[in-house]
């Protein structure tokens, strides 16, 4: 008695040895292997995140370098004084004027 999946086409195909080592090679590459595909799409993933957070904190690094070097003008350390933490000289007055839409707390 002969099998009668044996005469057909995709029978043949899928029986032929370097198909089926084929097959288990993609198969293995994609799910089992320690370097499979998905590993590698998550570590991509991971590897554009932080090159991101790099190219971030060096300009925050940029910017306060430049901060620093202005804070080393009195002139600047003075304006900065007053604007940041409303100091004052003995001699004057200082009026904060709020608008309504820059409060931090908005009341109903």
């Amino acid at each position: 008695m002969t099998n009668p999946l044996k005469n057909k086409s995709w029978f043949k195909l899928l029986s032929n040895k370097y198909i089926l080592v084929l097959v288990f090679f993609t198969a293995w590459m994609l799910f089992l292997d320690n370097y499979s595909y998905f590993d590698h799409r998550f570590l991509d993933k991971q590897i554009d995140e932080l090159e991101d957070n790099k190219t971030y904190y060096q300009e925050e690094i940029k910017k306060d370098k430049r901060h620093i070097k202005e804070l080393k003008n009195i002139e600047y350390v003075e304006k900065y004084a007053r604007e940041k933490y409303y100091m004052k000289k003995d001699s004057e007055d200082i009026y904060i004027i709020e608008f309504e839409g820059d409060s931090a707390i908005k009341t109903k």
